[in-house]
Parts: structure tokens; C-alpha cells; sequence
């Protein structure tokens, strides 16, 4: 359903990759998807593919590609794993939430105007709270974000609607982070956090055995409806 677009970076000295899936009428909103540890995969397509056929313009930033333009790992092969962990580390982040400002930019233009909102996984949780934090984005999703409790600094600058899905077995954001979380974001009057009881990391992925049918049925349903609220 997609195309592989290009996109001009905030400072215009560069341009990288997107993958782009357009609605077959004229978008409700655009949503920008921001992808996990292992690129813009098969699944973070799926994921594009999914909101264009509901009626969004989806588009999916190469987010590694001042590392190595491309990148398309899957978690369920060890070897790759381990790749998407290195490429992690080394991933500068306040570089990245620029090159989500820079598609937050290109998807207005593209629509000729209108609101714009952004869903991420793993890194792409935390890669969207900064996100609200940062830019003008008019609503953001977060999936099992890691980090966001060393971000609570950053609430009091987020201004538009945030949604945050906190699976409560997550091996990446254990229970004192979840609490951290809970503590300092509840009582804010743009975020609301859900729960999963007993579902792990990744449980809302596409394509590899981390998926739990259920729970991503119920937290992606959650997601359309607050997009819907938010977004038009």
C-alpha cells in the first residue's frame, strides 16, 4: 500500500527515508509512526498500513539512518537482536525527536494542513513522549516506552494529549519504573496510562512471538479511538 519517501531534515542540510501509506481518499490526519529497535520492519509497515486503510496518512521516518540507512531487523532471529541492541545504543535520540519534527512538518505539507499525531514502539514509546514534550505534535501514543520515568522533567512542557501503554510484565520497565511513572504522570491533565496485566514487552508487535492477540487488540483499539478524539 506504501511508498518509500524522502524527507528534509530540520536543518536542511540532509535528507532520509520514510515509508509513506496514503488512504485511498483525502486523510482525516496525519500519524506519524516511529519505529522499534529493528528499523522500519515489515511490522512498523503493517502498522502504516493499518492507519491508511482507517482513513490517516501514515508515515514511518528511517530513524537510523545517520548510522546505517534502511535498517530491517527481526526480533525473533538472535543474531539481529543483538544488532537492533548496538544500534540502540549508539542511536542519538534528541536527533531522532528532530527527524520526528521534520516528518511532523513534511505530513502537514503533504495534507496541505491539518492535525498530526504519532504512535511509537519501544524505543519509539519514549521516542514519542519526548516527542510531546519537544514539538507541536497534536497527539501522541506511546507502546511500552522504556525510559519515560528519567523523563518525567519533560511533562510540563507537553501540551496536546498523550496515551501511554504500560504493560505491567515488562522486562525493560520494571515495577519500580512503572510506579515512577504512575506517580509522577497520573495527575497530569494530558496523559492517561493503561495498564496490562500479566503481557510483556512488545505484546502489541505485527509479526514475531512477542505479540499477545488480546491485549493488542484492546491497546490498538484504544489507540483509534483516541485518535479519533484527538486527531478528527
Amino acid at each position: 500500500m506504501g511508498d518509500m519517501i524522502q524527507i528534509e531534515t530540520i536543518g536542511h542540510d540532509a535528507r532520509f527515508g520514510a515509508y509513506c501509506a496514503e488512504p485511498e481518499s483525502k486523510p482525516s490526519a496525519a500519524i506519524v509512526v516511529i519505529q522499534e529497535i529493528f528499523g522500519v520492519n515489515e511490522g512498523i509497515r503493517r502498522k502504516c498500513d493499518s492507519l491508511a486503510a482507517k482513513g490517516y496518512l501514515a508515515i514511518a521516518p528511517d530513524l537510523f539512518w545517520r548510522l546505517r540507512p534502511g535498517v530491517e531487523l527481526d526480533p525473533d532471529i538472535p543474531t539481529e537482536f543483538n544488532e537492533a541492541l548496538d544500534l540502540m545504543e549508539r542511536f542519538d535520540q534528541d536527533k531522532g525527536v528532530a527527524d520526528i519534527e521534520a516528518t511532523i512538518r513534511a505530513a502537514r505539507k503533504r495534507m496541505g494542513g491539518g492535525k498530526v499525531g504519532c504512535v511509537g514502539y519501544c524505543l519509539g514509546g519514549r521516542l514519542a513522549f519526548m516527542t510531546a514534550a519537544r514539538t507541536d505534535v497534536d497527539a501522541s501514543v506511546g507502546y511500552y516506552g522504556v525510559g519515560i520515568d528519567a523523563l518525567l522533567g519533560e511533562k510540563h512542557a507537553i501540551a496536546h494529549p498523550v496515551l501511554l501503554h504500560v504493560p505491567q510484565n515488562d522486562h525493560f520497565v520494571l515495577p519500580a519504573a512503572q510506579k515512577a511513572m504512575h506517580e509522577g504522570l497520573d495527575d497530569h491533565p494530558k496523559l492517561t496510562l493503561f495498564d496490562y496485566p500479566g503481557l510483556d514487552h512488545g505484546f502489541a508487535a505485527e509479526t514475531d512471538k512477542r505479540r499477545d492477540d488480546d491485549g493488542a487488540r484492546l491497546a490498538d483499539a484504544r489507540t483509534l479511538a483516541f485518535f479519533t478524539e484527538n486527531l478528527g
